[in-house]
């Protein structure tokens, strides 16, 4: 019979990963307390939470999320990443993190669904932020618009011009 804890923990990772818009798994081999304690806080800074627990737990749970394709990756020493806000938010913070740590070592993530390998999590993390993607789609609406503007206001102001010439020439 399974231990009233274990269920509990079992039941909150699997409501997290549900919950969960992307998810890296990263082996934490070697890193000291402190910078371990350095990540989880930064993890925190930018709404991402960063879990460790027991493979067979994670497993069970991902089970229950109904994410079986997790299972295949939970080997050996595994954080679990989420990232309850974005989807690009925990690849960034594990690879900035792993950057400066040699000893994080993505593993790979979870992504609608689907796993993504260590360089597909790579390239997660290099998208641009929500914000930045909606400043780029509203300019690339924008532009022709504005161009258009452009293109009318610059006829409308050599006509001016030359009307206003043609005056000085007549008044001269």
């Amino acid at each position: 019979m399974a231990r009233p804890e274990k269920v509990a923990t079992v039941a909150a990772i699997a409501g997290k990963l549900r919950a969960s818009r992307s998810v890296v798994l990263a082996d934490y081999t070697g890193l000291t307390v402190e910078k371990m304690t350095a990540f989880r806080a930064l993890c925190r800074g930018k709404g991402v939470e960063c879990k460790v627990v027991k493979n067979r737990l994670a497993s069970i749970a991902a089970d229950e999320a109904g994410l079986p394709i997790l299972k295949d990756h939970l080997k050996g020493p595994t954080a679990l990443i989420m990232g309850l806000q974005s989807q690009v938010d925990p690849a960034k913070v594990a690879v900035a993190f792993a950057q400066d740590n040699d000893k994080l070592v993505i593993k790979g993530g979870l992504l609608d669904g689907r796993f993504l390998g260590p360089a597909a999590v790579l390239s997660l993390s290099k998208t641009p932020d929500r914000e930045v993607l909606l400043a780029q789609i509203m300019s690339g609406i924008n532009g022709p618009a504005r161009s258009l503007a452009c293109a009318t206001n610059g006829v409308a102001g050599a006509l001016v011009r030359a009307i206003d010439a043609v005056a000085k020439q007549k008044a001269a």
